[in-house]
C-alpha cells in the first residue's frame, strides 16, 4: 500500500515500536544538533520514522529534550505527519491509569525552553498562529482506531505542560483543573508548537498513567509512571497499527495552515 511517510515520537515507556521492519539507524544533522532516529516499514509498506524523545536508557530528561532538532530531523526526512506518545497525569477521578486522551488544546507552563525556530533578525519577526495547535485530521483518525478496537479514550482535552523534572505540587494540580486542564505532562509543549511552525500535522496520543498530585492517596514516582506505562504500551502500539492506513492515507488538510512565511 505503502502512502505518506508517518514519525513516530515516543515517550516515556515507548522506546520502540514493535512490527516496525526494515530499521535503519539514522543521524540527521540539524542547525540545532545530531538527532538519532530509526527509518523501517509499518504494515503494507508504509514507510515510518521512530524518534526515542528521551534518547536511549531514558537519559534525557524532559527539560533537557531537544525539540527543535528532534522536529526539524523528522521534517527532513520527508515527515508531514506525526503523531507523539506521553505520559499523562490525570486532573479528573474518573480519567484514570491506561485512558487514553487525543489531546486538542494546551496550556503552557513550561520556563526554560526553546520554544521556537522564529529568533527575530533577518528573519523578521513572526508569530504563529496555535488557536487549533493540534491536527483535527489525525485525531480523527485516531479517535477511530480507538473506537475500532474498544479502547478507552477522550477524543479531546487540554494538556497542561509543566516544566519538570519535578512533579506538581497539590496547590498546582487545583489551579490547573480551574483553568480547565484535564491532563498533566512535561513534553507537550514545545513540541506542539515546534510542529506548528513547521507546518506539520501533528498530534498527541496521552496515556494516563496516574492520577495527579492531591487526587492520589500515595506520592507520586516516576517508576510508577513507566511501570504503567509499560503496562499499557501494547495498546498504543495496536493503536498505531490500526491507524497506519488512514494515518499514512492520501488526504489534504483543512486544519493545519502551512508554515508562517520564513518557517
Amino acid at each position: 500500500m505503502a502512502g505518506a511517510k508517518v514519525a513516530i515520537i515516543g515517550g516515556s515507556g515507548v522506546y520502540q515500536l514493535p512490527g516496525l521492519s526494515g530499521l535503519v539507524g539514522r543521524t540527521v544533522e540539524t542547525p540545532y544538533g545530531e538527532v538519532e532516529l530509526w527509518e523501517g516499514e509499518g504494515p503494507d509498506g508504509v514507510p515510518l520514522v521512530f524518534l526515542n524523545r528521551h534518547g536511549r536508557a531514558h537519559r534525557i530528561p524532559p527539560h533537557r529534550v531537544n525539540y527543535r532538532a528532534n522536529l526539524w530531523a523528522v521534517k527532513a526526512l520527508g515527515c508531514h505527519r506525526v503523531v507523539a506518545t506521553g505520559a499523562v497525569g490525570s486532573l479528573h477521578r474518573a480519567l484514570v491509569p491506561g485512558w487514553l486522551v487525543l489531546v486538542d488544546q494546551f496550556l503552557d507552563f513550561t520556563k526554560a525552553r526553546p520554544a521556537t525556530f522564529f529568533e527575530g533578525g533577518e528573519g523578521g519577526v513572526i508569530h504563529t498562529d496555535v488557536t487549533d495547535p493540534y491536527c483535527a485530521t489525525l485525531r480523527r483518525h485516531l479517535a477511530e482506531a480507538a473506537q475500532a478496537l474498544g479502547f478507552p479514550y477522550w477524543e479531546r482535552g487540554t494538556y497542561v505542560a509543566t516544566e519538570g523534572p519535578r512533579f506538581e505540587s497539590r496547590a498546582e494540580i487545583e489551579a490547573f483543573r480551574r483553568l480547565g486542564g484535564d491532563v498533566v505532562g512535561m513534553t507537550g509543549v514545545p513540541e506542539v508548537v515546534l510542529a506548528r511552525e513547521l507546518g506539520l500535522c501533528y498530534a498527541t496520543v496521552a496515556l494516563v498513567t496516574n492520577l495527579a498530585a492531591g487526587l492520589s492517596a500515595n506520592p507520586l514516582t516516576h517508576e510508577e509512571v513507566l511501570q504503567v506505562m509499560a503496562e499499557h504500551a501494547e495498546r498504543v502500539n495496536r493503536l498505531f497499527w490500526q491507524a497506519l492506513p488512514a494515518l499514512a492515507g492520501a488526504w489534504e488538510c483543512p486544519s493545519c495552515p502551512p508554515p508562517p512565511a520564513g518557517g
